[in-house]
C-alpha cells in the first residue's frame, strides 16, 4: 500500500533527505526552492519530486548525500602497537577491540603498520573503501614524521622530485620541513603528502634520503582531518565529511597531481631499430653511390612505365641476373676471405 510520500514512482525527495539526516522536511523544501539540491546532476526544483534511493544520486550544495542508512563510517585514531587487522593470527592487539561494539561489520580502509599511529577509516561500504584505498584514484594521505638528523631544504626537494626504492621510484606530492622537535637537536619534523599505496613507503623514502623515521603519524586522509581526536578514540564521520568522501567516490577519485610519478631511467644508447627499418633502401638516394652494374642502371625504366609483354627477358636471363644468382660469382670474395665493413 502506497502512502502520500511514496508510490510506484519512488519516494518524495524531502522525505528521503530528512531520513538521511540532511535536515527537516520543511528545511529540505526550502533548499529545493532555493535550487540547492541536485538529483543525478540536475537541479531538483519541484517540491513533488520523487526519487529512487537505491539508484538515484543526490547532492546538496555540491556535496554528495548517502541515502543508504545501513552504511557506517567511523574515524579511528589508531594507537602505536595495534596492527591493521580485525583478527591477528599472532595474538597481537588488533582492530577488533574498536569494532566489536558496532552492530555493523566494519573493516579498515587501507592499513597503517603497527609502529604508525593516526587516522584510519572503518566502514562497511566496500565501494567507497576501494576508491579511498586504491592509489589509482589519487586520494592523498598526509603524514608527520619525526626523523633522525637535521633535514636540509635540498632533501625536501629530493622527496618531491622522486627517490629510488627497491620496488621503483616514488615521489611525494608535497613535502615541507616543520622544524625540530622540542628538546631534540638531532631530529627533524617533516610533513609528507602522497597518494602512493606502497607498504611502509614513508619510512622507506626517509631512509633512502638518510633520515630514518623515529615516529610517524597520519594526520589526514583525503578530506578527513584527525583534528583533536585522541589516540585510541573513534567517532562517526560528520555529514560534511561523509559528503566529501562520497563526492570523491562518485567522481572517480581526486585528481592525481599533475606531476607524473617518476619512472626508471632508460639505458643510454640508441633505440634498436625495428626489422622493417633495418632493410637496406634499394633506391639510390641523392648523393649515394649507385653500385649496380652499368647495364642494370641503363635498363632501369622511369617509375610508372610498364614493360611490354614482348620485352620480358627469358627465364635463363633472369636466372643469370646478379640479383637472382645467390652463388658466389667469380672474383667475388666469400666466407672468411670476405672483407667485413668496420663496425660503426
Amino acid at each position: 500500500m502506497s502512502t502520500p510520500d511514496s508510490g510506484p514512482e519512488g519516494e518524495r525527495l524531502q522525505k528521503v533527505l530528512a531520513a538521511a539526516g540532511v535536515a527537516s522536511r520543511r528545511v529540505v523544501e526550502e533548499m529545493i526552492v532555493a535550487r540547492r539540491i541536485r538529483v543525478n546532476g540536475e537541479v531538483a526544483a519541484e517540491l513533488g519530486r520523487r526519487i529512487d534511493p537505491a539508484t538515484d544520486s543526490i547532492e546538496v550544495d555540491g556535496v554528495a548525500v548517502q541515502l543508504d542508512t545501513t552504511r557506517r563510517y567511523v574515524m579511528l585514531n589508531k594507537p602505536v602497537g595495534v596492527v591493521s587487522s580485525l583478527a591477528d593470527e599472532n595474538g597481537r592487539a588488533d582492530l577488533s577491540t574498536y569494532t566489536q561494539n558496532f552492530e555493523e561489520r566494519l573493516f579498515n580502509v587501507g592499513r597503517l603498520d603497527a609502529e604508525t599511529s593516526g587516522l584510519l577509516v572503518l566502514t562497511n561500504d566496500g565501494e567507497l573503501a576501494h576508491v579511498l584505498a586504491h592509489p589509482s584514484f589519487g586520494v592523498t594521505k598526509t603524514y608527520i614524521a619525526k626523523v633522525q638528523g637535521q633535514v636540509l631544504p635540498q632533501t625536501i626537494s629530493a622527496l618531491t622530485a622522486g627517490v629510488e626504492l627497491d620496488d621503483g621510484p616514488v615521489a611525494a606530492d608535497k613535502a615541507r620541513l616543520l622544524g625540530r622537535p622540542e628538546g631534540k637537536s638531532n631530529a627533524s619534523l617533516v610533513e609528507l603528502t602522497l597518494h602512493s599505496g606502497r607498504n611502509r613507503v614513508v619510512r622507506r623514502m626517509m631512509a633512502a634520503v638518510g633520515h630514518p623515521v623515529l615516529e610517524l603519524v597520519r594526520r589526514q586522509f583525503g578530506p578527513l582531518h584527525l583534528g583533536t581526536l585522541r589516540s585510541g578514540d573513534l567517532r562517526d564521520l560528520t555529514r560534511e565529511e561523509l559528503g566529501a568522501l562520497l563526492t570523491i567516490s562518485r567522481q572517480g577519485g581526486e585528481k592525481v597531481a599533475e606531476k607524473p610519478e617518476p619512472t626508471r631511467k632508460a639505458s643510454a644508447g640508441a633505440r634498436r631499430p625495428r626489422p622493417d627499418e633495418r632493410r637496406e633502401d634499394r633506391r639510390p638516394a641523392e648523393g649515394r653511390e649507385d653500385r649496380r652494374p652499368a647495364e642494370r642502371r641503363e635498363d632501369r625504366r622511369p617509375t610508372g612505365e610498364r614493360r611490354d609483354s614482348g620485352d620480358r627477358r627469358p627465364s635463363d636471363d633472369r636466372r643469370s641476373s646478379p640479383s637472382a644468382d645467390r652463388r658466389p660469382a667469380a672474383g667475388r670474395r666469400s666466407g672468411p676471405d670476405k672483407q667485413r665493413r668496420p663496425d660503426r
